[in-house]
């Protein structure tokens, strides 16, 4: 069920499912995506008695800025203080955090910055909190051919293809970075009418060149991301999921990360699933949230 939320910068749009009454979990989605990316996985968790809350990110479909002032920030900061908006605004009690690509980004750097506020995370794709000074650095020729739309954003021939050619783009990211998944036109359709949100292109487009320092952050954030300097250690009980087809994220970037969490851990891989995690891997997503939830 489609409902709403004001926070103090957005009106938050996202997916209900389940009894209000069951252990609550949030799941987050990643670029280019939307909520609905959760649906197996949210009707086998209320199956299960959780109840679940996949909201539209900042951009995404019918979730929208509240003020037109208010900077259009793609930033991790600015995910994180949503994420915490969204948790004080339903009041919701130490919930699980899911998420892969830019909602592990959410997720990761949430439970940093207010680690009492989470219950546990799943965190697809390994520990997902930037380290903009190394991100800054050049990286190996096979992962900047990968990032090869992030620097395509950093262009105005990039923002301007955005605008024009968004679900061009964004259709032959998900063939990328899923090989082994065969999504059909309907499905496709379906989520891209997410990425009509007015603010989707300058969220992205900001995302990208923040995260590589060619844009500014928002002045309101600045504390948060002094606070994510040097990647701080998760405290809340993890599991790290990660499909070893990823396209854009190989299964060697989550590897060694234990000594980034201070609390249990543990690291799967899944074989076949790509980047767009939940629509080809629900049942161990749904696994996973099982297993954290008797540790908690």
């Amino acid at each position: 069920m489609l409902k709403t939320v004001l926070t103090d910068t957005l009106e938050i749009a996202y997916e209900e499912a389940g009894e209000p009454t069951g252990g609550p979990v949030i799941l987050l989605h990643g670029f280019p995506d939307d909520a609905k990316a959760w649906g197996v996985v949210a009707r086998g968790l209320s199956d299960d008695g959780f109840y679940t809350i996949a909201p539209y990110l900042r951009g995404f479909g019918p979730t929208r800025f509240r003020y037109a002032e208010t900077p259009r920030s793609g930033q991790q900061a600015a995910l994180a203080a949503d994420l915490r908006d969204l948790i004080t605004a339903l009041s919701l009690r130490q919930p699980i955090l899911v998420g892969y690509d830019w909602g592990a980004r959410a997720a990761c750097t949430t439970t940093a910055l207010w680690p009492s506020k989470v219950g546990g995370l799943v965190s697809i794709g390994g520990y997902n909190i930037e380290d903009l000074a190394s991100d800054r650095k050049p990286a190996s020729a096979a992962d900047e051919h990968k990032a090869w739309y992030q620097w395509y954003f950093h262009t105005e021939r990039g923002k301007l293809g955005m605008e024009q050619n968004r679900r061009a783009i964004c259709r032959l990211l998900w063939g990328l970075w899923c090989p082994n998944w065969k999504f059909n036109d309907a499905e496709f359709n379906e989520t891209a009418r997410s990425f009509d949100n007015p603010d989707f292109v300058e969220i992205v487009i900001h995302a990208y060149r923040h995260r590589y320092g060619a844009a500014p952050g928002d002045p309101a954030l600045e504390s948060f991301e002094r606070q994510l300097v040097g990647q701080p250690s998760i405290q809340v009980p993890t599991i790290v999921l990660h499909g070893d087809a990823d396209g854009v994220h190989p299964v060697e970037r989550s590897a060694g990360q234990e000594m980034l969490f201070s609390n249990h851990y543990e690291r799967q891989l899944i074989p076949r699933a790509g980047h767009l995690f939940p629509r080809e891997a629900p049942d161990a997503v749904i696994a996973a949230v099982q297993k954290l939830s008797r540790r908690i």
